[in-house]
């Protein structure tokens, strides 16, 4: 399956199978959440999630910002959470375990749920798009 994603600077070739645990960038890691998913990612798609509510107190925007190009902070306890960005913040999408570990918490926060591979490959694809 070949994927686009937004500030790669070329599609990433991967095979359907290829394990998050895998990942070594952010690019990978949001390629392989869209070979999950089936589908190519879509930047606004995921500005979109990333800013909405979903029916609960918060979003993903309340701790990290809009855009999350800059440091933010727990919307609860008040916590300094760092640049989401991979662009702004190198550490950002290269631990695919703590990638999920995050996803699960927060999406669970957020949503209510899990997020889908989808869903998470178009925030990656909108956070990616994210250029100094």
């Amino acid at each position: 399956m070949t994927v686009r994603i937004p500030g790669s600077g070329a599609a990433l070739l991967l095979a359907c199978s290829l394990g998050a645990a895998q990942a070594a960038s952010p690019a990978d890691l949001a390629a392989n959440y869209a070979a999950q998913a089936g589908t190519a990612p879509a930047a606004s798609r995921g500005e979109q999630f990333f800013s909405a509510r979903h029916g609960r107190e918060w979003s993903c925007a309340s701790c990290h910002g809009t855009p999350p190009t800059q440091a933010g902070k727990h919307a609860s306890t008040g916590k300094a959470i760092g640049a989401l960005a991979p662009a702004f913040n190198a550490e950002r999408f290269t631990d695919a375990g703590k990638a999920e570990k995050w996803f699960r918490r927060n999406c669970n926060d957020v949503v209510g749920r899990e997020c889908t591979a989808g869903e998470k490959a178009d925030i990656l694809a909108w956070l990616l798009s994210l250029r100094k």
